[in-house]
């Protein structure tokens, strides 16, 4: 008897196994959600940091990001509302970047801060008491990529209290896919949910 009910228990999971199908060939029915409402947000100059990471011409160009390209110009104007609000300016670069290879537009002004990381901005870096020591309470996130710096360096600030505010016209991927993908994670995952924001450079009001 116990051999039967084992050939049964085996035969029902086989069953099971069979019907569920395999992971990958189930990903075609796969249905983008709605995108995330955007919010109006306003933020204090002397509490907030605007980050922009990574926009470099490795990085940020016409053969492998050109929708990166396309955002610079939004990017600059905002700049130069932050800088004008006297809202503290923090960059970073990747491993082979340096302040130089920063998109002329968007490149630091003598005493801002720069940061040299890997996805994770906060990682191996002074970016975390750098802020602290500033008052930082909201890093708004402008990246070369979304699920790259953007995403991690999201995660990582939200996990250290940080109010996060992403401009979605200021986050680009290599593919649309590759944008809503970052996104969605971003709005809905359990590492920023509660502390991010999604809006558009124009929606953000400088105090």
């Amino acid at each position: 008897m116990k051999r039967i009910l084992l050939g049964l228990a085996a035969a029902t999971l086989c069953s099971l196994a069979a019907n569920a199908g395999d992971t990958v060939q189930d990903w075609d029915q796969a249905k983008a959600p709605p995108p995330p409402a955007l919010k109006d947000v306003t933020v204090k100059a002397a509490t907030t940091s605007f980050l922009i990471l990574d926009i470099e011409a490795a990085t940020c160009n016409e053969k492998g990001r050109p929708r990166c390209v396309a955002e610079v110009p939004a990017m600059a104007a905002f700049l130069k509302k932050a800088r004008d609000a006297k809202m503290l300016v923090t960059y970073s670069n990747t491993g082979r970047g340096s302040p130089e290879t920063i998109m002329p537009p968007l490149k630091p002004m003598e005493g801002e801060h720069v940061v040299k990381a890997s996805v994770n901005k906060f990682r191996g870096t002074d970016l975390e008491q750098y802020l602290k020591d500033k008052k930082i309470e909201t890093v708004i996130i402008c990246g070369t990529t979304a699920f790259g710096a953007s995403l991690h360096t999201a995660t990582a600030a939200s996990a250290r209290g940080l109010k996060v505010i992403i401009p979605v016209d200021c986050n680009p991927g290599s593919s649309v896919y590759e944008e809503q993908a970052a996104l969605f994670s971003m709005v809905n995952g359990p590492g920023t949910a509660a502390n991010l924001t999604a809006t558009r450079l124009s929606m953000i009001k400088i105090d």
